[in-house]
């Protein structure tokens, strides 16, 4: 059973050659924008293996040289592929970590009852698991006066000078470019200090403290000075809501405002990268200005779109001279002239516009992205979350019962650690009157409110929330998807509540994907044998939820593939609340009116829970119907500013095509 099948996605979009030269020269070629050494793998699995391998072979080199060997590391999730990776050489018998000392990069300020600790979480998840002795693991103490804190910064770097300075670096690169916790506007001479943090780190810092109230407003962090005094470094970076920031660092000039770019000037200091991470470097986005390539229908299509958007021309008014200008005479040698690449883009980009996600009954459907038969169709379409089917694809899907297909929806999750506090304080609260006013209504989780009222009140950050309390959340979340659903119009014995155990932790930390997740998604499959299924392809997700539930279905269709009536299945992807996919790879464009629009909207809004007080909204402060919105409106503009019709809205979706 593949349980890593989304990682599949990219490599079928990128030539291998692209991040695996065959030689130093072709390296030199295609790598030639990068101020920065970097290495690019296909997943973070694959790149975390091979970090650990090298720092496992510098371990035993240090061990041969009978000397300590000083390991400095930062907590944080880009780490955590990597402290697997380890703990796997470790279990295998591949290394000691006995000779290694150990020195955290950060830890917050102040630090109260051990909530949020860093060296805590990286002992459960790392140095607990080893065989490193405790007298050689420090970190910086977030529980020191402050009057204490200058003193203390400067005997940290003292230390790690006695032990005879970093031999190994491992961080991992925040969103906007910071490295340990140096935030935007730290020198490149920075020494060890309390810092400020900014919104956006104390946003990311959320997920280990379970809301951004509880996190501190400063850490104490090892500063660029010190890094760079490292004799190797390596920085992590997974994900393509890294992938900005990545090229900033990479390809940017070295400034403050991106602390990791000054890694520019450390003479063996690399960056580790998966392919998701690597997609707005240049010899992945656009290849042609540093190599020859292998001229597909999608690559044909992105080079010219990105060309029409550089010079603020419909595709049809191209001509031969944006294209040299452009980089893109090979595309000339190869069809003659810009008129024919400018035809053969706009009908690609025109047949992939359609009304009828479903397939139009009796048409010819030789240009559409959908068959015409047959017709009705069964629809599966999976959410992770109880509310990304309606912020994703809710014009699409309320356009698929109107045109008489059977839809059934299925919620991936439960969605429960999704649901605020608060909102469970207020159907409490409500419970609670009920029960005082109308004591014969009320059974079972609703005979003592004011007890789960009082555990409320006195819960802390990170305390394992109660079953009751989960029970309650998942139960506000399975209303309000209901609510959306029958406002759709999706029949009741449609809707298909999957509550995959990987996610049932009442934690934020989840458990890996496993063959009991795979098999409900596969059992649900296999009832229905569906014509279409809808999947959420969302890898820029900062939780994790979606790759998770999209390996999960993935797993189970790839299972599935030798039925017959797979045959007649098609797999289609859309994207979450964070990103639309790049226009060279849409397949499938609906657009949306104003009307459906707005009717869209009410179906989001259906989900009361995920609005202002929903804990995971991330660093975009829109609310999830706006973002949706705003999406989808710049979706149908681009289509327009490329010369194409002009609509409201677009809702756009990519085939997944299985490897039989």
């Amino acid at each position: 059973m593949n349980l890593t099948l989304s990682s599949q996605i990219n490599l079928n979009r990128i030539p291998e050659r692209y991040y695996k030269p065959k030689d130093a020269f072709e390296e030199s070629a295609i790598s030639r924008y990068e101020r920065l050494k970097t290495d690019i793998y296909e997943s973070h699995t694959v790149a975390s293996a091979s970090v650990a391998r090298q720092l496992v072979g510098e371990i035993k080199k240090s061990q041969e040289e009978n000397r300590h060997f000083l390991l400095v590391a930062a907590g944080g999730r880009s780490l955590q592929p990597l402290w697997a990776a380890l703990r796997k050489e470790y279990k295998d018998g591949n290394v000691s970590f006995r000779n290694v000392v150990f020195f955290l990069a950060y830890e917050f300020f102040p630090i109260q009852n051990g909530i949020g600790h860093n060296l805590r979480m990286l002992k459960d998840q790392f140095l607990d698991h080893i065989d490193i002795p405790e007298k050689q693991i420090f970190s910086p103490d977030g529980t020191i006066e402050k009057r204490d804190i200058n003193t203390f910064c400067h005997q940290y770097e003292e230390l790690i000078a006695s032990y005879g300075g970093i031999d190994f670096l491992l961080l991992g690169v925040g969103y906007d470019g910071i490295i340990a916790l140096n935030e935007p506007g730290s020198t490149v001479a920075s020494p060890t200090r309390l810092t400020m943090l900014s919104n956006e780190s104390r946003e990311e810092a959320s997920k280990q403290f379970g809301s951004i109230e509880h996190v501190p407003y400063s850490a104490i962090t090892l500063g660029i000075g010190t890094l760079m005094q490292a004799k190797q470094v390596t920085l992590l970076a997974w994900g393509e809501e890294k992938a900005n920031i990545i090229k900033e660092i990479v390809e940017g000039r070295m400034s403050e405002l991106y602390p990791a770019s000054y890694m520019q000037m450390h003479r063996r200091a690399r960056l580790v990268i998966d392919l998701t991470a690597a997609l707005h470097l240049t010899r992945i986005n656009t290849p042609w200005l540093v190599t020859s390539c292998e001229w597909d229908n999608k690559l044909i299509r992105r080079a010219v779109v990105k060309l029409s958007l550089q010079r603020q021309l419909p595709i049809l008014k191209l001509t031969n001279k944006e294209y040299n200008e452009g980089g893109l005479g090979e595309l000339l040698a190869l069809y003659g002239s810009a008129y024919d690449v400018n035809i053969r883009v706009f009908n690609d980009l025109q047949h992939t516009i359609t009304g009828w996600p479903g397939g139009k009954p009796n048409a010819d459907d030789t240009y559409r992205p959908e068959r015409s038969v047959p017709y009705p169709k069964k629809v599966l379409i999976f959410s992770p979350h109880p509310d990304d089917d309606v912020i994703s694809m809710g014009g699409c899907f309320h356009r698929l019962i109107q045109q008489g297909h059977d839809v059934h929806i299925a919620y991936q999750t439960s969605g429960n650690i999704a649901v605020a506090d608060e909102e469970v304080v207020r159907y409490l609260t409500f419970l609670k009157g009920l029960k005082d006013s109308h004591v014969h209504l009320v059974q079972n989780i609703g005979e003592h409110p004011e007890k789960l009222l009082q555990a409320l009140k006195e819960r802390n950050s990170g305390d394992e929330e109660l079953p009751e309390i989960l029970a309650l959340k998942a139960l506000i979340r399975r209303v309000e998807a209901t609510a959306a659903c029958t406002y759709i119009g999706v029949k009741s014995e449609n809707i298909h509540f999957l509550n995959l155990p990987f996610y049932e932790t009442g934690k934020i930390e989840k458990k890996p994907l496993g063959e009991a997740d795979v098999l409900i998604v596969k059992d649900l499959i296999q009832h229905i044998q569906p014509h279409q299924i809808y999947l959420a392809g969302d890898l820029m997700d900062p939780h994790g939820t979606h790759k998770v539930c999209l390996d999960a279905a993935l797993a189970a269709i790839d299972d599935l593939k030798q039925e017959a009536w797979m045959d007649d299945c098609r797999i289609w992807m859309y994207r979450g609340a964070w990103a639309e996919w790049d226009i060279d790879h849409i397949e499938m464009a609906v657009p949306l009116s104003p009307e459906e629009l707005r009717q869209k909207r009410n179906a989001i809004l259906r989900h009361q829970s995920q609005m202002e007080s929903a804990p995971f909204l991330g660093g975009d402060e829109r609310l999830f119907w706006q973002r949706s919105e705003d999406r989808n409106r710049a979706t149908a503009g681009l289509y327009n500013r490329l010369g194409l019709a002009s609509y409201e809205a677009i809702e756009a979706f990519v085939e997944y095509r299985i490897n039989r």
